[in-house]
C-alpha cells in the first residue's frame, strides 16, 4: 500500500488540468459524432474512467521499481508488437490492434511509456558531462526496434512519436554542437534513404500535397483542404455547438479523432481555438515546470520525456490540421477519441505524479 505521508505531495493541480482537457475532449467528441451510431462519446468517458484508475494504481508503485523492470516490459512488448504483425486486427489500413471482448487496445501507444522508462533507466546512469557515441548508439537501438515494428504495421504517425523521446534523452545527457551536427547529417541521409526505399507511393503523395494540396483535391490533398475549409468557415466566434457543416455533412474526415481540432475551429471559431490552446498551455507548462521537482536524475528524465511526448503529439496534430505537416494519423492528446492514446497519456502523467510525490524520498 502507498505511504499516506506521500498523499500530501500529490500534484492535484496537474490532475485537475489533465481531467479538464479530457472533459473538453468529450464535449467536442459528442459534437462531432452525435449523429453517428455507437455513442462514441460514452466510450470515451469509459476510457477516461479506466485511465484514471490506471493513473492512481500506477502511482502506488515506486517509479524506481518500474525502472528496474523496464527491460522486461520492453522485451515483452516487442514480442507483442511482432505478434500483432501476424495476428493483429486491421483498423484504417494498419494492423496495430488487439481485439478484446469489450474493447480494442493499441500496444504501440503503450510502448511509448515503456520506452520512456527504459531510456530513463539507461541514460540516468550516465553522469559524464557529455554522452559518448556508445551511449547514443545504445539509446538509438532501443527505439529503433519499436519504430521498425510499428512502421511495418504500417503506422508511421505513432512511429514518429518515438523519435523525440530519444532526442529528449540525448539533450539531457549533454549533447554538444559537433555531435548534434553529426546527428543532423545522419538524419538527412536516413531521410533520403527512407524516401527512396521505405516510403510507399501514397505516403510520398501526402508529403507532396503538403506543399500543394490542390494538386490532388480528391485524393491525398482531400484531408488538408477540408480541414482548412472547416477552420476558415468558423470565423471568429464559430458556427455554434453541433452546427459544424463540414463535420456534420461528413466532408471532414476523422473528425472525432485526428481532425478534432478542425471541429473546434469550425464550431467555436478562433476564440474557441485560443481557449483550447490556453488550456493546453496550462497543462504542458505544469508538466515542464515539474522537471525541477525531482530529486534524482531518473525522475528528471521521466518528467522531461513525458512532457516532450505529449507536447510533440500536440504540436504535430495542430500543424497537421492547418496544413503545415503531412497527414500522419497522430491524434490530439486527451481531446481526440481513442482509448489507447488516452491511456498512454494518463500513464505518462502518472509517472510525473509518481516522481513528484516521492521527491523527498528518492534522493
Amino acid at each position: 500500500m502507498i505511504d499516506r505521508s506521500l498523499l500530501k505531495n500529490i500534484d492535484w493541480t496537474l490532475i485537475a488540468l489533465l481531467f479538464m482537457n479530457s472533459a473538453l475532449g468529450v464535449v467536442i467528441i459528442y459534437s462531432s459524432s452525435h449523429y453517428l451510431p455507437g455513442n462514441i462519446y460514452l466510450k470515451q468517458i469509459i476510457w477516461i474512467i479506466l485511465s484514471l484508475v490506471a493513473l492512481f494504481l500506477f502511482m502506488i508503485v515506486d517509479y524506481a521499481k518500474l525502472l528496474a523492470y523496464s527491460m522486461y516490459f520492453y522485451v515483452i512488448f516487442l514480442f507483442i508488437l511482432a505478434g500483432i504483425l501476424l495476428f493483429g486486427s486491421t483498423v484504417s489500413g494498419a494492423k496495430s490492434w488487439i481485439k478484446l471482448p469489450f474493447l480494442q487496445v493499441q500496444p504501440s501507444e503503450l510502448m511509448k511509456i515503456i520506452v520512456i522508462l527504459l531510456l530513463t533507466y539507461v541514460f540516468s546512469k550516465f553522469k559524464k558531462k557529455y554522452f559518448t557515441w556508445k551511449e547514443a548508439f545504445l539509446g538509438g537501438s532501443l527505439i529503433a526496434f519499436p519504430i521498425i515494428l510499428v512502421a511495418l504495421q504500417p503506422d508511421l504517425g505513432t512511429a514518429l512519436i518515438y523519435i523525440p523521446l530519444i532526442l529528449a534523452a540525448l539533450i539531457l545527457a549533454g549533447i554538444n554542437r559537433k555531435r548534434f551536427v553529426y546527428l543532423l547529417i545522419f538524419s538527412l541521409i536516413f531521410s533520403i534513404v527512407g524516401w527512396n526505399f521505405c516510403l510507399k507511393d501514397y505516403q510520398k503523395k501526402r508529403l507532396i500535397t503538403l506543399v500543394s494540396p490542390a494538386q490532388d483535391p480528391l485524393g491525398a490533398g482531400y484531408h488538408i483542404l477540408q480541414s482548412k475549409i472547416a477552420f476558415g468557415s468558423g470565423g471568429v466566434l464559430g458556427k455554434g455547438y453541433k452546427k459544424g457543416t463540414q463535420s456534420k455533412l461528413r466532408f471532414l474526415p476523422a473528425r472525432h479523432t485526428d481532425f478534432i481540432f478542425s471541429v473546434i475551429g469550425e464550431e467555436f471559431g478562433y476564440l474557441g481555438v485560443v481557449v483550447i490552446l490556453f488550456s493546453y498551455f496550462l497543462f504542458l507548462s505544469r508538466l515542464f515546470h515539474s522537471v525541477d521537482k525531482s530529486r534524482d536524475r531518473a525522475g528528471m528524465y521521466i518528467i522531461f520525456l513525458v512532457a516532450m511526448m505529449i507536447a510533440f503529439q500536440f504540436f504535430i496534430n495542430v500543424m497537421m490540421v492547418v496544413g503545415l505537416f503531412p497527414v500522419t494519423g497522430v491524434p490530439l492528446p486527451l481531446l481526440s477519441y481513442g482509448g489507447s492514446s488516452l491511456l498512454a497519456n494518463y500513464l505518462g502523467v502518472s509517472l510525473v505524479l509518481n516522481v513528484k510525490m516521492r521527491r523527498f524520498v528518492n534522493v
